[in-house]
């Protein structure tokens, strides 16, 4: 919404708004250039915020707009969208426009992320520069507070506010959603703005006064103090936004690919606690590592260090994180990304990479005292630190909510490659990759900084895996496919080497740095060696690995190594859970082989195996034949891939997997499912879980309802069934209390009645859950069931039999009577001799 004191009545407004209802897109957008072209500034700033909300949606979600996340490349109108909203395109040009004058759209902070607005409630000043200097503070109080953004910043937040809109879609709009008008405009502006090669094009606009500036330097901090509010303390001070006097022509272009990544990262990842956020903006954090560096800078002119100074010294102020309790208890936003969310995110991992990696050799070898006093483009200096300042934290804080919220099923795999494709930026470098197969595909030495200084990545999300992994059905393909997709990434080479390091590093005790650190900084006229220049660095990684696990977990985190005994421990487990459902698979292979090999023309009638899903409850339909296939081989490469990454001995791993299938054939699958016994039944253990999600083991599962109510059989006639059913029900109901009554005598025609009408025996003998056991006693009265002349194999028989008595020149109707008299004959022995055959 434009700021209220510029807003007035505007026919060009009304006009639009009017032909939105009655023109088609096309002739839409056609208008909106010719105005844009020929307007001026002062009127398109009127139609601006509406031409925004109707292209991307409200942030309500009550308008969806043109519906760019459902709009694919076959629609009529994808071409037209994405000519309008081109970077180069009319909408782009209207904000351009719009920029030179230097207007203001408001944005009500309740569309913030959680954290920013939350921190802006408490009277915090966010971390990210871009929301300082913006707060709008209305007459009415701090309940309405909005953000003021400029064009291009208004323009960039709606269209990323649009990816996390709920937005009811007219029903049958479906696709691929990397497919989609948005995830290529996403694709378009970061390629755009964020360039690997050359620098950003610069505005197509300029008007008499020039091209299109930068916005005014944003301060490094804003007192909230003339508001009633308490000030914040120092905060970081942001390199693209300090005042500068003889401004490069580039630094004035830097800031809208600034402006871009910031906007993505916060609006599509910032949604975590309050209480992690208020930790991560600690002051204290904030300014021991402003101390730290300039003490770094400054102790190759002292002789001697002081002995609290330093990296000790930095820790002891750096990690209490006395963030102040929050006033209105906003502890938690509730957050769910959608699968489109994270392909999109993964989109924006892989950009920034490939623009990181970009960076020209001299430039990224050079020291950060080296770039004080060498000329460094704003871009280049931008491509140095957009991974670590830019992406690292709210991407593993987002990675680790997706990582304990995601559902146990094959969806995970968008989040999974997100999470591969940031521990991998060397994939995204532009080289040609290197002819040897990618099991052989040495990690670059150069990359050992990047492994050491997002160290958790690897490690913490490595761990929160495998606790997935074991709770995962590993005979689905999809499951197992990701194991494997895992396992392959850590056994590349160098890799978990890199990994052990930056752990090493991490774990270096305190007091050997203070040893080193005196005597690391003398020059070798001073007497100390030539070797302390490796030591300083060794030093500075210490403490570069150091804070990022303290900045993002916290002083008192618990960090577990990932080649430790415990980790090493849940390793094996896994390899077991592995091993068993490599065995599952077989197993149902096999039983699908041997039931193919059986099939004939009788099973159609029922006489072979009527349901085969039914042997084996843990695997899912699709699993079958060349998936099967796939789950074994996925499963044995993520094995061989695991040895190698931890170094486990091949003899005690073949002895395991031995051991394992040595107890599955001692008949272990037809036990139960681990339990223990409580007050009201059985209770699955979490072995218990394992076991059924493999199909190890399970539970005799029996039908308890209404046998005549039984879902239709494929060896029954559906129309048959119903018919005898109604037949049977008039019978019930008319007979019900003579039926009773013949069943309940004690003599010999009352188990003649048993025996026809219903079988007590049968229903006693099962073991019941505490609810079905309460079902049960109900009374179960007698009835007539004439379903099972409704089977393809009754019909059958009958059929032969009615034939068989045609040959021996029997009419139906004795064929009929010989029949029942039969049938009566049968039941008459089975009663007579029902307790002898009890007692054999």
């Amino acid at each position: 919404m434009a700021n209220p004191t510029l807003q007035q009545p505007s026919f060009l407004l009304a006009n639009l708004k009017a032909d939105a209802t009655t023109k088609p897109l096309l002739q839409r957008c056609q208008d909106l250039v010719k105005i844009i072209d020929d307007y001026p500034a002062k009127e398109l700033h009127l139609i601006f915020p509406w031409l925004v909300e109707s292209v991307f949606g409200s942030l309500d979600g009550v308008i969806a707009g043109w519906n760019l996340r459902f709009l694919h490349s076959r629609s009529n109108e994808y071409n037209i969208v994405m000519d309008f909203l081109n970077p180069s395109g009319p909408m782009m040009k209207l904000v351009y426009k719009l920029q030179a004058e230097e207007y203001k759209y408001e944005i009500p902070i309740n569309y913030l992320p959680g954290p920013v607005k939350a921190c802006i409630q408490e009277g915090v000043l966010p971390d990210c520069p871009l929301f300082h200097n913006k707060l709008q503070f209305p007459l009415s109080g701090l309940l309405t507070l909005n953000i003021a953004f400029n064009p291009f910043e208004f323009f960039m937040f709606n269209f990323a506010y649009c990816l996390i809109t709920p937005k009811n879609y007219p029903p049958g709009q479906y696709g691929s959603s990397t497919d989609s008008a948005y995830f290529v405009l996403v694709d378009t502006y970061l390629k755009y703005f964020l360039p690997t090669e050359g620098s950003v094009p610069p505005s197509p606009f300029s008007d008499s006064r020039g091209s299109v500036s930068a916005p005014s330097p944003r301060s490094s901090s804003v007192s909230f103090a003339s508001y009633g509010i308490h000030s914040p303390s120092l905060l970081k001070h942001h390199i693209f936004h300090q005042p500068s006097v003889n401004a490069d022509p580039a630094a004035q272009e830097i800031w809208r690919s600034e402006t871009l990544l910031q906007m993505f990262v916060e609006i599509w990842l910032h949604h975590y606690s309050l209480e992690m956020y208020q930790k991560l903006q600690s002051p204290q954090v904030k300014l021991a590592l402003l101390q730290y560096r300039l003490s770094m800078s400054s102790m190759p002119c002292q002789p001697h260090a002081p002995p609290g100074s330093g990296t000790l010294h930095t820790y002891q102020v750096l990690l209490p994180f006395h963030s102040p309790p929050p006033l209105w208890g906003l502890l938690e936003e509730p957050f769910s990304p959608t699968e489109e969310h994270v392909l999109v995110v993964r989109l924006l991992v892989k950009h920034v990479h490939a623009f990181s990696s970009s960076l020209k050799p001299e430039q990224l070898s050079s020291s950060p005292s080296a770039h004080s006093h060498t000329h460094t483009s704003p871009l280049e200096e931008f491509k140095r630190v957009v991974v670590q300042r830019f992406v690292q934290q709210k991407l593993y804080l987002f990675l680790q909510h997706c990582f304990g919220h995601w559902p146990l099923d094959a969806s995970f795999r968008a989040v999974l490659e997100t999470w591969l494709s940031y521990i991998q930026p060397w994939r995204y470098t532009g080289e040609k990759p290197n002819p040897q197969p990618d099991q052989n595909r040495t990690v670059p030495e150069k990359w050992e900084s990047f492994v050491h200084e997002n160290l958790l990545m690897y490690t913490k999300l490595f761990q929160v895996f495998l606790n997935r992994a074991v709770r995962t059905d590993l005979v689905n393909a999809k499951n197992a496919l990701m194991v494997f997709r895992v396992a392959k990434v850590f056994a590349q080479p160098n890799l978990a080497e890199m990994i052990q390091k930056g752990e090493q590093l991490f774990l270096e005790p305190e007091h050997v740095l203070h040893h080193r650190q005196p005597r690391g900084y003398l020059t070798p006229g001073q007497g100390g060696s030539y070797l302390s220049s490796r030591q300083r660095v060794v030093t500075d990684m210490v403490f570069k690995v150091k804070s990022h696990v303290y900045g993002l977990e916290g002083q008192d985190c618990q960090y577990k190594q990932m080649f430790g005994t415990e980790l090493r421990g849940a390793v094996m487990k896994l390899i077991q859970i592995i091993a068993q459902a490599r065995q599952t698979a077989k197993r149902i292979s096999d039983h699908s082989s041997e039931v193919a090999a059986n099939k004939s023309f009788l099973s159609w009638f029922g006489l072979g195996a009527s349901d085969l899903n039914n042997s084996f409850p843990g695997a899912e339909p699709e699993e079958t034949g060349e998936y099967l296939k796939k789950t074994h081989e996925f499963l044995d490469r993520a094995l061989e891939n695991l040895c190698q990454i931890f170094k486990l001995n091949q003899g005690q791993l073949n002895q395991l997997i031995s051991n394992l299938g040595s107890s599955e054939d001692d008949g272990h699958s037809k036990q139960l499912p681990d339990c223990v016994q409580s007050e009201n039944g059985l209770i699955l253990t979490d072995l218990g879980r394992r076991q059924i999600i493999n199909g190890l083991r399970r539970f005799d599962i029996h039908y308890q309802g209404d046998p005549e109510l039984q879902p239709i059989r494929s060896y029954e006639n559906a129309l048959l069934v119903r018919f005898f059913y109604r037949i049977s029900s008039l019978i019930n109901e008319r007979f019900g209390r003579h039926m009773n009554a013949l069943c309940s005598r004690p003599d010999f025609l009352g188990r003649l009645g048993r025996h026809y009408l219903t079988n007590l025996d049968s229903t006693t003998k099962l073991k019941h859950s505490p609810m079905s056991r309460q079902m049960l006693e109900r009374s179960q009265w007698p009835r007539l069931s004439l379903r099972p002349l409704a089977s393809y194999r009754t019909i059958l028989l009958l059929l032969l039999f009615y034939v068989f008595g045609a040959l021996l020149s029997l009419g139906p109707i004795s064929s009929t009577v010989l029949l029942l008299a039969g049938g009566f004959l049968y039941g008459l022995l089975m009663t007579l001799f029902a307790d002898k055959l009890k007692t054999h």
